[in-house]
């Protein structure tokens, strides 16, 4: 599907470090188009304001996009807040294309209007997902093979992991 999309041109595909790494990398080996990776890190960081928690996301610099087709890749799209900033950031290089691809999608949680160009799966778990190098805060579970869900209990639902 994004082989055809591509076309044959150049893909600049670009993932998200800590979560994305894994699913970008088989992803990437399944598109049949000459591709270039760029990695960006986000920091997210929620900040207590006038009593409400306020969520903010930073990027380093990232890559320059401009006239190229792009995808962006990221492991897991929840309120899609992360997402569509990060969007927005590289629209602002006014890229030919751009879109989004996740391996989970979880339409329940979002807090805005982004919908995935491509998804691995869609989910109405509130549980935490691990393995295929996703992870439990303490880092707990990133090695397993295959993905596997746990319970939340007693924590936050989403915890940091919630985008």
């Amino acid at each position: 599907m994004i082989s055809r999309a591509c076309g044959g041109k150049r893909l600049d595909v670009v993932i998200t470090l800590d979560r994305g790494f894994v699913f970008g990398a088989d992803l990437i080996r399944n598109i049949d188009a000459p591709t270039v990776c760029h990695f960006v890190r986000e920091d997210v960081r929620d900040v207590e304001q006038g009593g409400h928690l306020r969520r903010e996301v930073a990027f380093g610099g990232g890559p320059d996009v401009k006239g190229r087709d792009v995808l962006l890749v990221d492991a897991v799209l929840d309120s899609g807040v992360t997402q569509e900033f990060l969007l927005r950031r590289l629209g602002e290089s006014q890229p030919r294309s751009l879109r989004l691809a996740v391996l989970l999608d979880k339409p329940e949680q979002r807090r805005v209007g982004l919908e995935p160009d491509y998804f691995g799966f869609r989910t109405a778990s509130n549980g935490l997902w691990v393995g295929y190098g996703l992870a439990a805060s303490n880092g707990m579970g990133r090695n397993e093979k295959g993905l596997s869900v746990k319970p939340l209990s007693g924590r936050r639902q989403g915890g940091r992991d919630k985008k």
